[in-house]
Formats: C-alpha cells, sequence, structure tokens
C-alpha cells in the first residue's frame, strides 16, 4: 500500500495547495492519501486560527478522489508537530506500507536542519513541489544532496500558482481573485468564523 502524507498549516488552504497535492497524486499513484493540518509547526509560528477550523476548511481536498482523507492527528497532539513523529506513527499504524510525503521546494532546501532528517528519509519518500519558477536548478542540487544521505525524491511536475496563505491572510486580493484562489467549502467557513477580517465589508453591508 502506498500512502502519501500532505501536511501544513492551510491557513487557509488555497488552489495551490489543490494544485500541489494533484500533481503529487498524479506523480505517487498512491492508495490512501491522508491530509493533516500542522499543531505548532517546529519551523514556524503556530496559527491563530483554531485547529478544528484548519481541519474543517481542509475538506476542501476531498474533491481530489475518494482516496484523500482528513486527519486530526498533530492538530490534537501536544506540543511541536516534528514530521519525524507524523511518520513514526502513520509507519506503526501501517505496517509494510510505502509512505511518501511531500515537501515544498523552500522546505527541501533547508530539509538537513529538520528533527531527525536521516531518519526521516529512512520513513519516507519525498515528493517536491515546486514553489516558484527557475528554483529547479536548486531544488535539483538539494535533491542529489539528499539522495546521496540514502533519500528518494519524486518531483512533481505542476505549474507554480503565485498563491499564497499569508497573502490571503493580510487581505492582498480582491474579491475577485479571492472566488478562484478558494475553493469551497473555504469561503463559507471564513465567514462563519469572520476569519483573517476578509468579509467584513460585505457583512456590514448586509
Amino acid at each position: 500500500m502506498k500512502i502519501l502524507l500532505f501536511g501544513g498549516t492551510f491557513d487557509p488552504p488555497h488552489q495551490g495547495h489543490m494544485n500541489n497535492l494533484r500533481a503529487a497524486m498524479q506523480a505517487v499513484r498512491p492508495d490512501r492519501v491522508i491530509v493533516m493540518p500542522a499543531g505548532i509547526p517546529p519551523h514556524k509560528q503556530a496559527s491563530a486560527t483554531p485547529g478544528e477550523v484548519r481541519l474543517a476548511m481542509c475538506r476542501c481536498f476531498l474533491a481530489l478522489g475518494k482516496e484523500v482523507e482528513l486527519s486530526d492527528w498533530e492538530i490534537t497532539h501536544a506540543g511541536r508537530s516534528y514530521t519525524y513523529n507524523t511518520l513514526t506513527m502513520l509507519a506503526q499504524a501501517n505496517p509494510g506500507a510505502q509512505l511518501y510525503m511531500t515537501v515544498g521546494s523552500d522546505m527541501l532546501e533547508t530539509f538537513t536542519r529538520w528533527y531527525r532528517w536521516q531518519d526521516i528519509l529512512r520513513l519516507a519518500a519525498l515528493v517536491v513541489q515546486s514553489r516558484e519558477e527557475g528554483d529547479e536548478q536548486a531544488l535539483r542540487a538539494a535533491a542529489g544532496e539528499l539522495e546521496a544521505a540514502g533519500g528518494r525524491i519524486l518531483f512533481a511536475h505542476a505549474a507554480a500558482l503565485p498563491c499564497a496563505s499569508s497573502d490571503i491572510r493580510a487581505g492582498k486580493y480582491t474579491p475577485q481573485q479571492l472566488k478562484e484562489l478558494l475553493p469551497p467549502p473555504v469561503p463559507e467557513l471564513i465567514r462563519q468564523n469572520h476569519l483573517y477580517g476578509l468579509y467584513e465589508s460585505e457583512e456590514k453591508a448586509q
């Protein structure tokens, strides 16, 4: 069995995430895809959006196939969400399964700073996603170093979409752009939970 782990803060998830997961699924052809929002990421500040709300927004990924499922494992566990711990849990829960995990291009180049990164390479193959045009040469160099350390690297070929969750939270997109960037049910959940101040003017007009 092939299991693909797709993790991230997802605050909020957007079409760029959808695009990347779709490409990773095409590269791996997994039997199961586990979408897992991070609890407290080791490398950046924790999200101010409650984990259960981010998990609910991740229902958008279910549209990509019946093999996609959501997991609250990281958001319900205390402490920082170390990838090594998550993969160890998945390996123990699924003996004999081949594990894969998606890694953005920015993370691949700093991968050797991750907690127990050599053990992560032992546990799972990395599926690399390009985040911007023109970074392929740097990615190939980083992948070569990890392969020399025993890693298995696959490249998911998807056109990079110029979209970032941080820019959505900062209100840098027009209402029309948000319609294109946010898949259902994300806009509805943003409205219901009054997130990011995105639809405040719309609500006041009602």
